[in-house]
């Protein structure tokens, strides 16, 4: 199944972001060599939303990758929420339909 980690940065995160970039992406790219992080990034114009696309037998992998993410635990993150996304199509998508 896949999922949908949204989150809103704060109105500083661009200035903010460079002292925990390094962290932050350690931990996304450990999350992506585990198989669990397909995708992620910052939408552009305006920055103030990022998404990063899970695959998992549940969204807990998503909530636990969120709480332990610096960008969160250093407020550059203001929220966050965990979506199921129901993919249909894509070599990858998890319910196939033709």
């Amino acid at each position: 199944m896949h999922y949908l980690l949204i989150y809103e940065v704060s109105p500083d995160y661009l200035e903010r972001r460079p002292e925990f970039r390094g962290a932050h992406l350690k931990h996304a790219w450990a999350a992506a060599e585990r198989g669990e992080l397909q995708l992620g990034g910052a939408l552009a114009d305006p920055v103030d939303t990022a998404v990063l696309l899970f695959e998992a037998d549940s969204p807990a992998v998503a909530e636990a990758f969120a709480q332990a993410d610096p960008y969160v635990l250093n407020g550059l993150v203001t929220t966050w929420r965990v979506r199921p996304w129901t993919t249909v199509v894509g070599e990858r998508a998890s319910t196939p339909v033709h």
